[in-house]
Parts: C-alpha cells; structure tokens; sequence
C-alpha cells in the first residue's frame, strides 16, 4: 500500500487559487477564481473540491465569484473528531460565507453537499441567494421516500439505493473498507454510480486516481464517514427530531435540482418530491444516461443550468 499523501497534494495547480479560510473554528480549505456575486460549490461523498473543476472556471467566466471548498474532514481542511452533524456542517458554511467577505451566496452542493445546501437554506435562509440540488434531496424528502418506498423492489427502493449509508454504521470496518487497496473501492463506487459512458472515456482512470488519492489523507476517511453515521443516528435520538422540526422552513429562494435519470443512488422520484419544500421557483432537470455525478459525467449540460439559474436569480 502507498504512503498516505499529504494533505497539500490535493491543492491541484490550475486557473484559480488555492487559500485556507477560518470560519466556525475550523480551517477550511478553498480554491477560488473570478469576481462578482458569491457561488459556493460544496462536494459530495468520496470526493473533494477538485471535483468542481469544470464548473469553477464557467461560473466565473459568466461574472460570478466561484469558490469550491474541501468541507470539514475532507482534503487540506481540517478533520476534527467532532462537528459532523448537521447543525456545524451548515454552520460552516454559514460561517464561511462570512469569512469571504459576503452578505450571501449562492450554494451549489452535489450529493451530500446538495442535502447541506437545502439543510443551509432552511437553517440561515438570509445567507443564500439561491440553491442548486445536484444528484441530491431535501432530507425530509428523502427520508420520507425511504419509508414509502421501504417494500419496494429495485430499482425504486430508495433505502436499498443508499446501502452504502447503512454499512457505514459499523466501526472500524467502513474505514478499512474505503482505503484497502489504495482506496480502490473509490473508483469502483464511481464505477457502479456513473452512467455507462463517462467510465469508458480516456482520462477517467487519473481521474479516478485524484479521488482515491485524495480518501487516503489521514483522517478523511473516518469523518467522510461520520457524516452518514450522524444521518442514520440522529433518527434514533432527539436531535433528529429537532432537526426535522429545522427543516420545516420553506425554502423561498430559488432552486435547481439537477439529476441524473440513470443515478442509482438517489432516485428520480426522490428528486421530484424535494420541491415540495421549495416555495420559489423550482426547476427540475433530469439528464438522460447520466448517472450521481452529472458535474463530471456532462459538465457542459451541467454547467449551462447552473448558470441559468444564476444569471436569472436577481
């Protein structure tokens, strides 16, 4: 097995800057380019600000400031034991909006960090500008479409979509399950999510290799991890509850909700019930053959809606 790389090698060289911001007593780690209003792009599990490659060089050539973060735990920022629950993760982002200098920003979050978008907007309504909810769901929509869907086959079975969530419950095991040999099960997990064509083109293997590369920082492994386990737990206890009674806020900002039809993890009609808690205006945009990582499997679709919605929200 390789050394485990510094955190530092995933501040990739390109037409941006990297720099390290301190906001909600943490430091968080962003890479930045252009000028005009904030768009803060959030990431998903298993991957890091890097995967916004494509996005940040179009966001700020359309005359917005684009800045992607590695969100706590993950890539150069910093992985304390704590703080992974869903009051400090919109706090984070709360906070660095602040730290940038801005009254507010438009949040853009794949995956998990399209459910810290929805969490962000519902939590600190006057910091967001807008949201765009790619591969991602309210989590009340999402947790109601578990239940409904609880006896349903494949592929509309929305808890059995998110069996990676429910391993990630054991101790130590999920650990040792991402990084064994050099977190291989990074690529394929991005295998199994993609649509069929992206995985077959020339340059995905490097790709992949930023990804798997990056899960073997110390420490990010364990709190990508600690994200799920906060999600599943927290349905057990009262701050689940008080989570949910948060959530209940109307949405009015715009949103986006951008996915793809063939994404196996979540699901067209768990996409469609999130606007249900979204009370502005909502555009939903399903891709066909594009699986959980439309950013990266069609960036220029992607980055076209994205921009629709920004240059439309006054």
């Amino acid at each position: 097995m390789r050394p485990r790389p510094d955190p530092s090698t995933v501040r990739i060289d390109g037409p941006w800057v990297h720099r390290d911001v301190h906001a909600n007593g943490i430091r968080l780690h962003v890479t930045e380019t252009g000028e005009g209003p904030l768009v803060l792009l959030l990431h998903g599990f298993c991957e890091f600000w890097w995967t916004w490659r494509h996005q940040l060089t179009a966001i700020a050539d359309a005359g917005f400031r684009a800045v992607a973060v590695d969100l706590r735990g993950y890539g150069d920022s910093d992985k304390p034991p704590r703080g992974y629950d869903a009051w400090t993760l919109a706090g984070d982002v709360g906070g660095l909006v602040k730290a940038l200098g801005e009254p507010n920003a438009h949040l853009v979050g794949h995956a998990w960090g399209g459910m810290l978008a929805w969490t962000v907007a519902a939590m600190h309504p006057r910091l967001v500008r807008s949201v765009s909810s790619v591969s991602a769901a309210h989590p009340l929509a999402l947790r109601r479409e578990i239940r409904r869907t609880a006896l349903h086959r494949k592929p509309t079975n929305q808890a059995r979509a998110l069996g990676h969530v429910f391993r990630a419950q054991l101790p130590i095991a999920p650990e040792r399950w991402l990084t064994r040999d050099d977190a291989a099960t990074v690529e394929t997990l991005m295998r199994r999510w993609s649509g069929p064509e992206w995985t077959v083109q020339p340059g995905f293997d490097d790709v992949a290799e930023r990804f798997r590369s990056a899960m073997l920082v110390r420490g990010a492994a364990h709190s990508a991890l600690e994200y799920y386990r906060w999600a599943v737990r927290a349905q057990l206890r009262g701050e689940g509850r008080r989570f949910s009674e948060a959530m209940q806020r109307e949405i009015t900002v715009p949103v986006l909700q951008l996915s793809g039809a063939a994404d196996p993890c979540i699901l067209p009609g768990t996409v469609r019930a999130s606007a249900g808690w979204a009370h502005g205006r909502v555009t939903t945009r399903l891709l066909d053959g594009i699986g959980h990582f439309p950013h990266q499997e069609a960036p220029a679709a992607t980055t076209r809606a994205l921009t629709e919605l920004l240059t439309s929200t006054p």
